[in-house]
Parts: structure tokens; C-alpha cells; sequence
């Protein structure tokens, strides 16, 4: 996938103000709404749109009318035990689109970085990850006390680390442990979640890789939003993964299917995971109904993402004209932008608003910064009819 059509990522962020440093508060998870309350169709809106996640947010109801139709219009063929039917076909063209030997379904995100570390890692102990990452902070010390690997953090209160920062922790092992043990895999995360999906320039990438290589470290890439960062940096997803031995892309963040991980790299190591998946307890009996949807919409996605990225920039464009709102873009930033609202209004009661009477989601904040997410929702409905469902909740959420 080359740089969307018609959007220069560089114009967009001359158009539009830029946050002088990486969004680094945490998403938040928010009891504004009822925990029986979920997105649903109202009366008095439209489709449903989120600046919360990725991707659409799509029910039950969804989700099993999406696999009808994909059923009716091209077939949908079974796999067994994980093998063959549409599994099959999707994990060849992940592998021709990382440009990888081969590829791999699994049940997880975390079990494809989990596995990937194990398995390149061989006989070392230490595998060194970004300080924020999902691997260090949200695997629930998987790598610990599954596998007997110590991950090893590095980039500590940065958005990315680079090569400086790497070699400088690897001294600080040398240095500082009598009894040394082998170092065998170093992790890169690409977009950062924790840094409000910030890509990492690819120049960054390419000079840890080479280091990497020049040492004898493996390399893992965790690229759950593999398409984001490709769509707002204009980097192929074969280039991004030809410097990483393996590449884990999530199925569900924006492709949509209802969970799963495909897992890349070259046959050798590739070939080695079923028993592993197995061992682990992840082999399903049948993948096809999420992977014919990851498939469904991976056919799309660069028109898709090309479709969000021009809406955004218009978007964004229109409610920064309100001036109860300002959004910014993030430095090296994605689909995910900053948003302040003025000091007067309420942003509990806004969202409240927004959501209950325009069917559109966004999380509040105590102090009035939120997080705003560009997704292929925005495409439901147009930006003139988004706009004055903001003012309204607007005008109705101000503090007297």
C-alpha cells in the first residue's frame, strides 16, 4: 500500500495545529455510560460513529449479516483446526503484503508476540522491549511466567526509543551484571499505543535494525495497527517488516473481525508455531468466521484509510471552527489526535449528550484533554451533520 491518494501527511499537518509533545495520557476507561448501555440504534440519529477505537464498532447483529453477505456474494470456505478454507487465504496475503515467507493465524495478539519472542530468542534470557509497550505493560508478565524470559525495558518516559537509547541499556547490562546472560531479541512497537499512536520515522527503524543485525540480535515487530502507520507515513508494510525478523498485525483493531493475530516471518520460524499455538492451548477448531472478515475488509483498506484520512482532515478542519474546541495533531502522529475543550464546558455531560441524543462516542476527561480517533465510522454520515451534532452537545454542555 503505497501513500494514500490525493492526501500529502505533511500539508495536513501544516493545515492543522501541532501538539509540541506525544499525547502520554493514558486512555481512560470512563463510567459515563450505564455499563448496560451500548452502541445502538436511536430513533433520532443516524449510523453509529466512535472516536474512541480504530475501527467501527460493529454489534452482534452486524457482524453475523457482514458474514451472510459475505457468504452470498464470494463463499466463505471452512478451515479445520486452523487449516485451509479462508485462514489459509489470509494468512498467504499477509505474507504477501509484509513480504515474508509465510504467516500464521492465532487466537491473539499476545500469544503471536508472546510466541515470536520465545522462538527467536533461543537459549537467551533477556529480549529488551519499549518501556511502554504492550509486550512489557499489558501481557500480565506472560513472558515471565510462561516462558522464563526477562524483558528488559528501555526508552523509559519517551514515545519511542532509538538507537542511543538501546545501546546505552545494553551497556548498562554489561556493565552492571557479574554473571551475564545472553541477550537475544530487541522489540519495536509500531504505531505506539501508549503514545496515542505515534509512528516511529522509519529512519529510527532502520538504524536499530542494523544495529541488530550487526550483533546477531533477532528482531520482533508488533504492528497490531500495521495499516495506520502505513497510511499516515506513506511506508509499505513490506518495508516496515523487512527490517523485523517477525511481524504481528492484528485482525481486529480496524479490520474488524471479531478477534485474532496473524504472525509473519520466515518459514523457518514460521513452521515451528503450530506446535507451539497447540501447547498453548490455542488451537481452535474453526478461524473462518473472523479471518473471511479480516479478509473482507483487508481488500478495501487502502481505499478505506484514504477515505478517513481526507474526512478527518476536512473534519477537523470544521470543528476547530467552533471555538469551544481546539484538535491538534500529535508529532509523528496517526489516526489519533489531541482535543481540548474550553475551561466552560462539561466533558462527562458533552459526551453524555453526544451520545445518547447523535449516536456519536467519545470518552470524557477530568481535565478537558480527550482523546480523538479517526476511524472508517466517520464515514457514515456527512461532516456537515457531524459538526452540528457537536455544537448542539456543545451549547447544551456548558458550565453556568
Amino acid at each position: 500500500m503505497g501513500k494514500l491518494q490525493n492526501i500529502d501527511r505533511r500539508d495536513f499537518l501544516k493545515k492543522s495545529s501541532l501538539c509540541g509533545l506525544p499525547f502520554l495520557l493514558p486512555v481512560e476507561h470512563t463510567n459515563f455510560l450505564n455499563n448496560s448501555e451500548k452502541i445502538k440504534d436511536h430513533q433520532n440519529a443516524g449510523d453509529p460513529i466512535n472516536f474512541v477505537f480504530d475501527g467501527p464498532h460493529q454489534s452482534p447483529k452486524d457482524y453475523i449479516e457482514l458474514l451472510t453477505s459475505i457468504e452470498k456474494e464470494q463463499g466463505i470456505e471452512a478451515d479445520t483446526y486452523l487449516k485451509g478454507g479462508a485462514t489459509k487465504k489470509l494468512e498467504e496475503e499477509f505474507a504477501k503484503l509484509t513480504g515474508k515467507e509465510k504467516a500464521i493465524y492465532m487466537p491473539s495478539g499476545t500469544m503471536a508476540n508472546q510466541l515470536a519472542i520465545k522462538m527467536l530468542n533461543g537459549e537467551n534470557p533477556k529480549v529488551i522491549v519499549p518501556e511502554n509497550s504492550h509486550i512489557y505493560r499489558d501481557e500480565a508478565d506472560a513472558a515471565q511466567s510462561v516462558h522464563g524470559l526477562r524483558l528488559v525495558p528501555t526508552g523509559i518516559d519517551q514515545a519511542f526509543f532509538n538507537l542511543e537509547d538501546l545501546q546505552k541499556t545494553i551497556r548498562e547490562l554489561d556493565e552492571n551484571e557479574v554473571f551475564r546472560s545472553g541477550l537475544g531479541t530487541v522489540v519495536i512497537e509500531n504505531p505506539v499505543r501508549r503514545a496515542q499512536g505515534v509512528a516511529i520515522p522509519l529512519e529510527n527503524i532502520k538504524e536499530i535494525s542494523s544495529y541488530c543485525k550487526e550483533n546477531g540480535f533477532k528482531m520482533h515487530l508488533d504492528a497490531a495497527r500495521m495499516h495506520l502507520a502505513s497510511a499516515y507515513t506513506g511506508v509499505l508494510p513490506a518495508e516496515y517488516s523487512s527490517h523485523f525478523d517477525t511481524v504481528y498485525i492484528s485482525l481486529y483493531k480496524y479490520l474488524n473481525a471479531a478477534g485474532g493475530a496473524i504472525l509473519c516471518g520466515d518459514a523457518e520460524i514460521i513452521d515451528q508455531m503450530d506446535h507451539q499455538i497447540k501447547i498453548m492451548g490455542g488451537t481452535m477448531y474453526q478461524s473462518w468466521s473472523i479471518t473471511a472478515v479480516a479478509m473482507h475488509y483487508l481488500q478495501n483498506i487502502e481505499n478505506s484509510l484514504n477515505a478517513v484520512l481526507k474526512t478527518s482532515e476536512e473534519l477537523i478542519k470544521e470543528l476547530n471552527e467552533l471555538e469551544e474546541i481546539t484538535i491538534c495533531n500529535i508529532e509523528n502522529g496517526t489516526n489519533i489526535f489531541q482535543m481540548d475543550l474550553d475551561k466552560n464546558i462539561d466533558s462527562e455531560k458533552f459526551s453524555r449528550i453526544l451520545y445518547k441524543e447523535h449516536q456519536m462516542l467519545i470518552f470524557p476527561n477530568k481535565e478537558n484533554k480527550m482523546r480523538f480517533a479517526a476511524n472508517a465510522s466517520l464515514l457514515n454520515r456527512e461532516i456537515s451533520e457531524i459538526k452540528n451534532a457537536w455544537k448542539l452537545s456543545l451549547k447544551k454542555s456548558k458550565i453556568n
